[in-house]
């Protein structure tokens, strides 16, 4: 699956879309959408400090924090979220399980966003008989078991522990662990005191990309579409307006401070931290290389590599109902 940069809106746009789209969704005001985002750095946290997807969509939202994109599934299932943000593991394996979601967007190919932050190992083999933390089920733990594959380090000569960031921060602190495969704004701290051993590209390179998305409960999206393609119009909204002019997103910008609000991440590093992804852009979203097709097959292969990981009981013949070019397509016809 790849994605390349490119431009398409500025940042004046977003306003605009906010007042002529308004109206359309003025008959979703009693409805109430629980929405699970996780503290990461990316455009989408601009519109959701300034409200803009509630002026679009018309809906009550109540955002709801998490740590791991396991955790957003499980609140998906159990029907307390209806849209959420999840790596592309923890996709596969709800898929797998047969979960009622869609994936609607695709944030971004992880790059060097997740890495593994290491102290006192200068090399793969210094990590057997070493204490690594990763949050199970997660994109990192994915690269991680990936690069101990390629590396052919058997995973059961490391100690893995399930730990989520907040956790990795502090046990990274105390001394309790001798590395992490970890995402910013974790991974930042983590890399001031450690070294990296291996980054998200590095795993890509080495056939094991992964990326993040925004999925919806099926139910909920079948009740609401005009909610999740509002929704879907201010991502890419939003994802534009930083493609236009990522430079302009620096430390001293309203957008970085937004941000850094929101994920916990340090205003002066987010610009460093938002080139660690590589953002497609809403008209590349519905192409063949994602929803229309290579989202699909890389959520097969990393389910597939979850199967033989023992993560999860089996695979899917087709995963393609689990991933909808719709709201993308739908969302570029009503304004972008």
């Amino acid at each position: 699956m790849t994605i390349n940069r490119r431009c398409l809106l500025g940042t004046a746009t977003l306003a605009v879309l906010a007042f002529a789209t308004q109206s359309n969704f003025s008959y979703a005001a009693d409805v109430n959408v629980n929405i699970g985002y996780q503290p990461i750095v990316e455009p989408s946290r601009v519109p959701q400090a300034d409200g803009t997807y509630e002026k679009v969509t018309g809906a009550k939202i109540n955002w709801q924090k998490f740590d791991s994109g396991a955790d957003v599934i499980t609140a998906i299932a159990s029907g307390s979220l209806d849209i959420g943000y999840v790596g592309s593991s923890p996709l596969a394996a709800a898929a797998s399980r047969e979960i009622p979601i869609e994936t609607i967007f695709v944030v971004g190919l992880i790059s060097e966003a997740e890495a593994l932050a290491v102290k006192g190992i200068d090399k793969p083999e210094g990590l057997a008989g070493k204490k690594i933390a990763t949050p199970f089920v997660s994109t990192a733990h994915y690269s991680l078991l990936t690069a101990l594959k390629h590396w052919k380090v058997d995973p059961k000569s490391v100690e893995i522990l399930n730990l989520r960031p907040p956790e990795i921060a502090a046990a990274w602190e105390r001394g309790d662990i001798d590395g992490a495969y970890v995402w910013d704004p974790v991974l930042s701290e983590l890399k001031k005191t450690g070294s990296v051993l291996a980054t998200s590209a590095d795993v890509a390179s080495w056939g094991g990309p992964t990326f993040d998305a925004w999925i919806v409960s099926k139910k909920f999206a079948e009740e609401h579409p005009e909610i999740v393609t509002g929704f879907v119009q201010v991502t890419g909204k939003a994802y534009a307006s930083y493609l236009a002019n990522p430079d302009s997103w620096n430390a001293a910008s309203p957008e970085a401070e937004k941000i850094a609000k929101l994920t916990g991440a340090k205003v002066e590093e987010v610009p460093a931290l938002l080139k660690g992804y590589h953002f497609p852009s809403l008209k590349e979203q519905a192409g063949a290389d994602l929803l229309g097709g290579g989202t699909a097959k890389a959520v097969a292969e990393t389910s597939a590599f979850l199967l033989e990981q023992g993560k999860i009981p089996a695979v899917l013949p087709d995963y393609a109902p689990y991933v909808s070019s719709r709201w993308v397509v739908e969302a570029a016809k009503a304004g972008l």
